[in-house]
């Protein structure tokens, strides 16, 4: 019977030195191979050329790196580029590298499947079958980070957590990788060039706001109407707006960075004048800022994407009451990369 190896990146870098040391080895070996595992992305033991061969084979006898693979890339006419990531156990995630004029941004997830239920998303329709680890959310970056770097002449410069999953339902992993991110150890990236899009999970809402985490904060609104809200996503009958905004209060009086919503407008749901007014309404107690996004058909047919006036409505009315908007356009719909259609046909 085959016997489990440990994953060495669940390893702390102190646990590492501690290893080594009780091997007889000398503790600085431990910083040797923390710095191949995480600042190099080595994905063997192997790849790390000033280790003896006999203590990386004392390493491959103990120890397993459970790197992701990416099982294939699809490039967009418009330069995105879409991945479906292979987990060590065979599962499979998705990730974006989006380009723009100035800056590269990865679209990352953090769950398989979604713990969710939004009706418009394909991922909420796989239900979630587990969380990333911190090094799986990690890996996804590096692999960006090298794509941009080759087809982009560019390092990354932006990560979103807007793939597959709810971040706030794997809060510990996703501080974790972003610690590593954000560490001179890992990648070295600024924490305010980071923003986790939450559905809206009050209670995780407000620890963040507890844990002064340095990046920013999006949150997937849609509706600021309970009953059309709950309609879509049926999760806000257990969240509801009320619960929402006072942990959105919380948050700013904590963080005083403004609140970013994530809002689609679509035909017949949310596309009157009382919408856009219950919006402006539950925008007002902070700087906020409103991103209309472009819906992103997942072939059912049941949600389409409101008419210009709609959404001309909106931009007028926002910024009437000097709320900032912009309207997003999607990129990477010809690979089924845009915002809710990840896993649509993987």
């Amino acid at each position: 019977m085959e016997i489990k190896k440990k994953d060495i990146r669940a390893l702390t870098k102190e646990q590492l030195r501690d290893f080594f040391e009780s091997q007889g080895d000398k503790a600085f070996r431990g910083n040797q191979v923390y710095e191949w595992l995480w600042r190099k992305g080595a994905h063997s033991f192997e790849d790390m050329t000033n280790v003896s061969l006999e203590t990386r084979e004392m390493l491959e006898a103990n120890f397993a790196i459970n790197h992701i693979k990416v099982d294939q890339m699809q490039r967009s006419s418009d330069g995105t580029i879409k991945n479906a990531v292979r987990l060590h156990d065979g599962l499979i995630v998705e990730s974006v590298l989006i380009p723009a004029k100035n800056r590269t941004t990865a679209c990352v997830s953090s769950q398989v499947g979604c713990s969710l239920d939004c009706r418009f998303c394909a991922t909420s329709r796989l239900k979630r079958m587990r969380n990333l680890n911190p090094d799986e959310i990690y890996d996804q970056v590096v692999a960006i980070d090298r794509e941009s770097k080759l087809y982009h002449n560019r390092p990354l410069s932006n990560i979103v957590f807007m793939g597959m999953g709810e971040p706030l339902m794997n809060y510990n992993n996703v501080l974790k990788a972003i610690d590593k991110i954000t560490s001179p150890e890992g990648l070295g990236m600024s924490p305010k060039r980071i923003v986790v899009s939450t559905s809206g999970v009050p209670k995780m809402i407000k620890k963040m706001a507890d844990d002064e985490v340095k990046f920013k904060l999006a949150v997937s609104l849609h509706s600021a109407i309970d009953e059309i809200r709950t309609s879509i996503m049926p999760f806000n009958e257990t969240f509801p707006l009320k619960d929402l905004r006072e942990a959105l209060v919380y948050w700013y009086a904590k963080t005083k960075n403004r609140i970013t919503y994530e809002y689609v407008v679509w035909d017949g749901i949310n596309d009157t004048k009382k919408d856009v007014e219950a919006l402006i309404e539950f925008c007002k107690f902070a700087p906020s800022k409103v991103n209309i996004i472009e819906y992103n058909p997942i072939d059912d047919g049941e949600f389409q994407q409101a008419n210009s006036k709609a959404l001309d409505m909106y931009v007028s009315m926002l910024e009437a009451n000097r709320i900032t908007v912009t309207v997003r356009r999607s990129r990477g719909k010809d690979i089924d990369a845009a915002c809710g259609q990840l896993a649509n046909k993987s």
